[in-house]
């Protein structure tokens, strides 16, 4: 087995005794790896990361510099630095129990392209994907949207479209695996070395579209149901497979909750419609509600940004801020409720 068509670029630096490897499924405290003598099992070097503040845990698709074992598991001693990784706030299951202590769930690292599903059926939703979006520019991975599912619209460019006027600078696709519709357009992502991470609800198409390309039955499937439109979870672990081109694809749960976490960037970037007008109100601290010479109300009323968007922009903004300091937020929120009613009284 060669490292180095899972991807690994640092083929040529000495790592002494350590083996690099890469991490293809994550379970509770234990990871399996493939590296250049196979595939094994490892468990974390207590000294190294629990022992260690500033370590950097693995997740799926990380590469790992490992002790190795012939004889049982091998020991993770670190984490190389990662080129692109995916991160949300971690859901209300996984949240502890102080709601001021928020942290970061890792989905996935090292990928090329983020494929952002949504099936064109009654799951279809904009403002999730603004979400899947902003989170996506910020991992450093390069969006694509995939619009699954085609074959249940009379008009699926009417949704490309929508999709398009939203997603500034992405690729848009609307596809069926059923009829064969729009599949030969992703072809081009699909290359040895490529690592693909699948991001979207369940029951959207992931796994259904990798068997169709690969011609071959490399994931299990289930079926979405026609009552509620959603789909049960297909993938319990996160992993990593080799697909038979040599492509990887990182396969993940659907998410039924996606918090922002350190989306500054993105956010800002799947907004630029609307960030290009952030700075140019008559007051440095315009609130955008009613004050006169505000930009933002101005787009909105000649129609340049709609008034929708803004409200979705201003609700992710808002949840990052949450996200990074919960009380902070709470004692701004206040602030700023007093001052707009301060305003309106004094305007009467």
């Amino acid at each position: 087995m060669n490292l180095e068509e899972y991807g690994f670029k640092n083929v040529d630096k000495d790592f002494g005794d350590l083996l690099p490897a890469r991490i293809i499924t994550t379970y509770r405290e234990r990871y399996e790896f493939v590296c250049n003598k196979g595939k094994g099992y490892a468990k974390l070097k207590a000294g190294s990361y629990y022992d260690n503040p500033n370590s950097i845990y693995p997740t799926i698709g990380d590469f790992v510099l490992i002790d190795w074992n012939d004889s049982g598991d091998s020991r993770i001693v670190e984490t190389i630095k990662r080129e692109s990784s995916f991160s949300r706030m971690a859901s209300s299951n996984d949240r502890r129990k102080d709601l001021h202590e928020q942290h970061e769930q890792l989905v996935a690292a090292n990928f090329d392209y983020v494929f952002i599903m949504q099936s064109l059926n009654n799951d279809f939703n904009i403002h999730r994907l603004e979400r899947y979006l902003s989170l996506a520019w910020e991992s450093g991975g390069i969006p694509i949207i995939i619009l699954t599912k085609s074959d249940l619209v009379e008009n699926a460019n009417e949704y490309v479209t929508q999709v398009e006027n939203i997603a500034i600078g992405v690729d848009v696709y609307a596809i069926s695996c059923k009829t064969g519709e729009g599949l030969d357009n992703l072809k081009k992502y699909f290359k040895p070395k490529n690592t693909l991470v699948f991001l979207g609800s369940s029951g959207v198409g992931k796994s259904t579209l990798v068997n169709t390309l690969m011609g071959a039955e490399v994931m299990k499937t289930s079926e979405i149901r026609e009552d509620d439109s959603k789909g049960k979870h297909t993938t319990t672990n996160r992993q990593l497979l080799m697909l038979p081109n040599g492509t990887m694809i990182i396969d993940t749960p659907g998410m039924r909750e996606l918090g922002m976490w350190n989306s500054e960037e993105g956010i800002d970037r799947t907004f630029q419609d609307i960030e290009q007008y952030i700075g140019m109100c008559k007051y440095t601290d315009c609130t955008h509600t009613n004050e006169p010479g505000c930009r933002i109300l101005e787009a909105i009323e000649n129609g340049e940004i709609s008034q929708e968007r803004f409200h979705s922009y201003i609700k992710l903004k808002n949840e990052l801020k949450y996200s990074k300091n919960t009380e902070q937020y709470l004692a701004e929120k206040k602030k700023k409720f007093k001052e707009i009613a301060k305003y309106n009284k004094n305007r009467k």
